[in-house]
């Protein structure tokens, strides 16, 4: 009989020290709320194919994050250690991981598209208007300019630039900002479609735009540098993104440094996304996000990349006529710095009307601009309040 009561002791205690009673303490049901919020993540990842690098990453890290009892993401305290994730999130909140995943994005990026016309910088710069957009709308909602400069960064459709930004300005709402930016770009391919159907006619999706001109070695090799001293002189706080993602286009193009490039454009960037991903979903607790406050983000967010998809369109359809229907207006729409899924949403999109049009390396050209427009956004941002 002892042993029968000894081992009753024995499961009860771990009943007792499980996580599974804490889903009936309280605010319990919210851990469910966030659980099936990430299992949908995931479906969406691995069903669906939405950007699964970026979105099976931070559907994870959210479902662990959620278990009651794990304490993954619990802070240092009294001489114990921390959880796992807090240690791997420490490279967001030191802004270690933008600036690193920016160098690998340089490394993928060919601005060649942007060099043979340099038109597709004002679209790229259009693109960004949901940002200033939405960084108003916060401050009309009463958030602090520091709160609503972090928000209105998701406009430019940028996870690494979001995630420096607010981790400058507004660190109490990471965990917000973050899986908003990284859930809208993962979900470009649903949001962007309708928008650019619905502010373009059948006729400017079917324009199909003139093969670029060749770009040399030489310019390519000019322009990471030329674009490093201008803008980081001018804007000394844009240093660490617009410096490393020049740096590792650099490295691309300049025919010296293959092997550190190809490394820095796949190993590292693998690595860095899981990290950032997982670290990205681990910050969605359900204690802490599952408020007011967090809707407010998350809707001011999505507005403004709304925003700033129907700017970059807007300004393309202006272009479009200007030039006599040379440019398609689709391309405006990859003015949001998601390299390369803008510009294959465009590409998607005008070869529904035309079969035989191949926009993806004129969508570009607006691409990389949005990256360096988001990275100079940010910049203005940490020059203001920072």
């Amino acid at each position: 009989m002892s042993f029968i009561t000894s081992l009753i002791e024995i499961f009860s205690g771990l009943i007792a020290d499980s996580g599974i009673l804490l889903f009936f303490d309280g605010d319990g049901y919210k851990y469910i709320i966030m659980i099936a919020v990430a299992l949908f993540f995931m479906y969406l990842a691995i069903v669906k194919k939405y950007e699964p690098l970026l979105l099976l990453p931070i559907a994870f890290g959210m479902l662990l994050a959620n278990l009651p009892g794990a304490g993954l993401m619990n802070a240092p305290e009294g001489g114990e250690n921390g959880g796992l994730l807090w240690y791997i999130y420490q490279g967001d909140a030191l802004g270690l991981f933008p600036p690193l995943i920016f160098l690998g994005v340089g490394v993928m990026t060919d601005f060649g598209p942007l060099i043979a016309n340099p038109k597709s910088l004002i679209l790229g710069a259009a693109a960004q208007l949901g940002i200033f957009i939405a960084f108003l709308g916060a401050l009309a909602l009463g958030m602090t300019p520091e709160e609503a400069a972090s928000i209105g960064i998701i406009g430019g459709a940028d996870g690494p630039t979001a995630i420096f930004t607010t981790t400058k300005l507004a660190p109490h709402i990471l965990s917000t900002v973050a899986v908003a930016a990284y859930s809208y770009m993962a979900l470009i391919p649903i949001i962007q479609p309708p928008i650019m159907k619905l502010l373009t006619t059948k006729k400017e999706r079917a324009v199909k735009m003139e093969q670029l001109r060749p770009v040399s070695k030489t310019e390519k090799i000019i322009f990471p540098i030329m674009v490093s001293i201008v803008v980081i002189l001018i804007l000394p706080s844009t240093a660490s993104l617009i410096g490393m993602l020049m740096l590792g286009n650099l490295l691309k193009v300049c025919g010296v440094t293959e092997k550190i490039a190809t490394h820095a454009s796949e190993a590292l960037m693998y690595i860095l996304s899981l990290f950032i991903g997982i670290s990205v979903g681990a910050t969605t607790n359900a204690a802490t996000f599952l408020t007011v406050d967090t809707l407010k983000v998350l809707v001011l967010g999505l507005g403004a990349f709304m925003v700033s998809t129907a700017g970059g369109v807007l300004l393309g359809k202006l272009m479009c006529r200007l030039s006599g229907w040379k440019i398609n207006p689709l391309i405006g729409a990859a003015g949001v710095s998601a390299v390369p899924m803008a510009a294959r949403v465009a590409q998607n999109v005008g070869k529904e009307e035309n079969p035989s049009n191949y926009l993806l390396m004129h969508a570009m050209g607006p691409n990389v601009a949005g990256v360096i427009g988001s990275a100079v956004a940010s910049g203005i941002f940490i020059y203001l309040f920072g």
